[in-house]
């Protein structure tokens, strides 16, 4: 049985052992373990290249970004004056969305904070949320999904052999914030999203967490009970969402774009201001992404998603390429306690030792070998002779999953 995690491939193109088409880019550490990654005349990657795309888009520094948040704050303060909550946000337990709730707090904004709890919560991560909700005093919503429900729908995901296991999580997640923001009539979700440490990430190594076409059709193909049986996993069709956002006016809002977000500085700020503990990996709070993220993503479909978040802190002059070459010839996952993770995931998803081996060596299969959604009319044929008129109430809507 090896638990130890293994990393995908060699950190230079001159190793020995690399295979003869094997690159790795020369300004980042990203290669070719992303299979459509690009490379220039200079062997620069195309993600080195996006990265200063996406940073130019969306990235504030200094005075407009004080101005744009300035904006905001005012905006949302005036929208939620007569409401309980005048925005809302999901709190994982993780450096960002744990800063965000700072940075609420010193902009005198009343958000309505919400928890995702799907079962795989670490002791460290509920103490981290307890901390930050008490220390700040805001009101915490926590949805807590049935264990037995949720285990049938991550058994699916694993049975297809498909990459991204964690839709089921993002999606649930994004699904009650929508509901608590119609059910209070709030108009502004504050999100975590900041591309100066999370730009980078190749489209091959994920999927889209708001196809619920692919979730069903999953279930579907290796389920032992259909979707609509398993009635608490929050599902929101597309519709529906588009829907919450049009008639809410509902505006997602990425403040850590318009602060200057120093990744370390950061943490050490929420380590002093609300006691909060390192876990020792990003998305780390969660046992579970602890061991997709440091065991099944290298071991099964062999890359180390580090290599994305590292080449992006170098994109954004955080740390140098040689620090983060250095960090990839680490094991990010201690041997001991990936030992441990695997027996408690194994148990707690009643996989066998020689059903989960199997797992680990059976091929990959794209999530769109699974039906999927292309358009709201490619979901519900019905609504065709109905085109013109949905395209004015929910614009953007038909060419959406």
């Amino acid at each position: 049985m090896n638990t130890t995690a293994v990393l995908p491939g060699p950190t230079s193109s001159t190793d020995p052992q690399s295979p003869v088409d094997y690159r790795i880019c020369t300004k980042t550490v990203m290669d070719t373990s992303d299979p459509q990654i690009r490379f220039d005349e200079k062997g620069v990657c195309n993600h080195y290249h996006d990265y200063f795309a996406l940073e130019a888009k969306y990235v504030l520094r200094g005075n407009d970004g004080a101005s744009a948040l300035q904006s905001a704050t005012a905006q949302i303060k005036a929208d939620g004056a007569n409401r309980k909550y005048d925005c809302i946000l999901g709190l994982s337990g993780g450096v960002d969305s744990t800063y965000l709730c700072l940075l609420a707090k010193q902009r005198g904004l009343r958000p309505l904070v919400v928890h995702f709890d799907n079962g795989w919560n670490s002791e460290l991560a509920v103490n981290n949320i307890e901390n930050t909700v008490r220390t700040l005093g805001f009101d915490l919503y926590t949805y807590v999904v049935n264990w037995p429900e949720f285990r049938e729908l991550q058994r699916s995901y694993f049975k297809a052999n498909v990459v991204d296991i964690e839709v089921l999580t993002d999606h649930g997640f994004m699904s009650v914030l929508y509901r608590m923001a119609r059910k209070y009539r709030i108009r502004h979700v504050l999100g975590g999203m900041n591309m100066v440490t999370e730009a980078i990430l190749p489209k091959n190594w994920i999927y889209s967490k708001s196809d619920t076409t692919n979730i069903r059709a999953i279930q579907e193909a290796h389920g032992t009970a259909p979707l609509k049986s398993l009635s608490t996993f929050p599902l929101m069709s597309g519709i529906a969402r588009r829907a919450t956002e049009r008639f809410l006016g509902l505006e997602v809002i990425s403040p850590l774009n318009w602060i200057d977000f120093q990744y370390d500085t950061v943490k050490q700020v929420i380590k002093d201001e609300l006691k909060w503990r390192d876990y020792g990996g990003k998305h780390y709070e969660s046992v579970f992404t602890r061991f997709y993220q440091g065991y099944i993503l290298p071991n099964k479909f062999q890359f180390d998603k580090r290599r994305a978040h590292l080449s992006t802190l170098v994109c954004s002059g955080q740390l140098t390429r040689e620090q983060a070459v250095s960090q990839l010839a680490e094991s990010g996952y201690d041997p001991e306690l990936c030992a441990k993770d695997r027996t408690f995931v194994l148990k707690k998803l009643g996989f066998t030792e020689d059903e989960f081996d199997q797992y680990i060596s059976a091929p990959r299969v794209e999530h769109t070998a699974y039906r999927f959604g292309q358009s709201l009319y490619d979901e519900y044929p019905l609504l065709k002779p109905w085109r013109g008129l949905i395209n004015r109430l929910l614009p953007g809507r038909s060419n959406a999953a």
